[in-house]
């Protein structure tokens, strides 16, 4: 039976727009995680305003392969300096040992890049459009995250979940699917390595800023997991968002419905470990 939820706001760090709106809705209390961008260049800064939160939500890392410029050289990967869209990488990280090579040496650097920033290592880590549990890329963070850190120190996203939870929510179906078809066996993976993951995932919504996104963060509730995790996607928009990423109209939305959101009493906002069992 669940015993409340997790609301992570992923991409801190990515503008500094997005960054003020996850910071208040932190200051609110209305999230109770967020994932941060640390190959970004706001995240030096932005990082001690993250950093007085540290005691109400787990701080990650938004592991970032797919937008703007990598913290190491990654010539195979990105040989202009900016790394490639999602089905690039996946298709080079499938494919190329040396594209491989690269990716676990990224993972390192972001990591590095937290810990420093921070002065502790992060409770959680996720991806960037799910980029971490890519075939090509699964492996190495985990065997990184492995290596790295005590059995049990901190958790990974698993963005899959039931099939019948998927259906009965009802909010953009079958991308639903398609992120738990490519998340395939990832639990299983980092259980094997002592890595702690949530059991239920939703938040994956189809961007329409004519939606009603408070209806849909309802709707993200039904048939909850025991340890369940809905992302979500906040911001203002500035001007340099609309270089990096294509969610934007919908950022603000989600922000201002995030702020009025009133959990259900019998669902209340959780950190991970206060749901793990």
């Amino acid at each position: 039976m669940a015993k409340g939820f997790i609301l992570c706001a992923d991409d801190f760090a990515m503008t500094d727009g997005v960054s003020r709106a996850i910071l208040d809705l932190l200051e609110r209390g209305k999230l109770t995680a967020t994932g941060a961008m640390t190959n970004r260049p706001h995240w030096r800064r932005l990082a001690p305003e993250l950093r007085a939160f540290a005691d109400t939500a787990d701080l990650g890392l938004h592991l970032n392969l797919t937008c703007a410029t990598p913290l190491s050289a990654m010539p195979h990967l990105a040989p202009g300096g900016t790394l490639p869209g999602l089905k690039d990488v996946a298709r080079a990280a499938a494919l190329s040992p040396a594209v491989r090579k690269e990716i676990a040496t990224e993972i390192g650097r972001q990591l590095d890049a937290f810990e420093e920033a921070l002065g502790r290592p992060p409770d959680f880590v996720d991806g960037h459009q799910h980029v971490h549990v890519l075939p090509g890329v699964r492996r190495a963070l985990l065997d990184s995250l492995a290596r790295r850190y005590p059995a049990g120190a901190l958790y990974v996203r698993d963005p899959a979940d039931r099939p019948s939870a998927i259906r009965a929510r009802g909010v953009a179906v079958g991308k639903a699917f398609v992120i738990a078809g490519l998340a395939t066996g990832f639990r299983s993976a980092a259980l094997r390595r002592g890595l702690r993951v949530n059991r239920g995932f939703s938040g994956v919504a189809p961007f329409d800023p004519q939606r009603d996104f408070g209806a849909d963060l309802a709707r993200f509730l039904i048939k909850p997991g025991p340890c369940h995790l809905v992302m979500c996607h906040p911001g203002f928009i500035d001007d340099e968002l609309a270089s990096l990423d294509p969610v934007i109209a919908t950022r603000p939305v989600e922000h201002a419905a995030i702020a009025a959101f009133a959990p259900p009493p019998d669902l209340p906002l959780r950190r991970f470990g206060a749901l793990e069992s």
